[in-house]
């Protein structure tokens, strides 16, 4: 005879949701800055483009002042709160109170790169019409930086899908006789899908660009020195507590930050068209 009164079962574990837990873009940026009260204060210093010179007529050499621009950066305040009731907590399956601190965390991560990539996106130097992705476009991309000085250093990009999409068909890209790491293999510790070194160039594949899946895809390129980022992170709070008169839980994640244009000879907008590798 067969048995009915069955128990259902349920993991305590939790399988986390599909979106983006890290900021991606808070390492490919400048972070130093003199942060007065909710004020952070980037300094760029230059020649200004001056030439060598020869001595005077007079036997002196001429004298000039360097080139020194202070950009301020207000810092804002954000939040992320969650609420659940004891309830929720211990009738419902897995460590309730993980997950809601894991997911604050997530969401203010997500927010240092949107701040990131609202301010590159105001960047002038654009490649023109959306096309999809190719070693030309990256080329015309590092030079357009090159062209502007802003070749040198550390160069980065941010990129979709899409556009990674086209990379890996391109034979300098996907080829072992131009890389030493094999992309269409398993990929290293220090090298994956999401992040990887080719032409010099820094790139991150990220969902959380302008137009992604159209064909008015806003890809990044930029030269580090262009951005900056800062926060408070001595003052960061990531708190889970108890609040015994009205019996629920809660989580929150503050934190104080802003993001900056430093340079805007060292930003590249590249339009790109994704709309062919989108789902249907």
């Amino acid at each position: 005879m067969a048995d009915t009164a069955f128990q259902t079962q349920y993991l305590q574990e939790h399988i986390q949701s599909f979106e983006r837990r890290q900021s991606a873009l808070r390492d490919m940026v400048s972070s130093k800055a003199e942060i007065r009260g909710n004020v952070a204060v980037f300094l760029v210093a230059g020649s200004g483009g001056a030439s060598a010179v020869t001595r005077g007529v007079n036997g002196r050499i001429p004298a000039r002042a360097d080139d020194l621009t202070q950009l301020s950066c207000t810092l804002s305040e954000w939040h992320d709160v969650v609420e659940k009731t004891s309830v929720n907590i211990y009738a419902a399956q897995g460590n309730q109170r993980q997950i809601m601190q894991e997911t604050t965390m997530a969401v203010v991560n997500r927010k240092v790169d949107q701040q990131i990539i609202a301010e590159l996106e105001t960047g002038t130097n654009d490649t023109g019409t959306a096309v999809p992705a190719s070693l030309n476009l990256v080329a015309y991309a590092k030079t357009i930086l090159g062209n502007n000085n802003a070749g040198g250093g550390r160069i980065c990009a941010a990129i979709t899908p899409a556009f990674h999409g086209y990379l890996m068909q391109i034979p300098e890209f996907g080829s072992a006789d131009y890389r030493g790491v094999k992309p269409f293999e398993q990929a290293t510790n220090e090298e994956t899908m999401e992040k990887f070194r080719w032409y010099g160039i820094d790139f991150v594949v990220h969902t959380g660009l302008s137009g992604i899946g159209t064909s008015a895809e806003k890809c990044l390129f930029w030269n580090v020195k262009a951005i900056g980022h800062a926060a408070d992170t001595a003052n960061m709070k990531s708190m889970v507590d108890y609040d015994g008169r009205h019996d629920f839980s809660w989580a929150r994640c503050s934190i104080f930050m802003g993001a900056k244009l430093l340079q805007n000879a060292g930003v590249v907008v590249v339009n790109h068209d994704g709309s062919a590798f989108a789902a249907q």
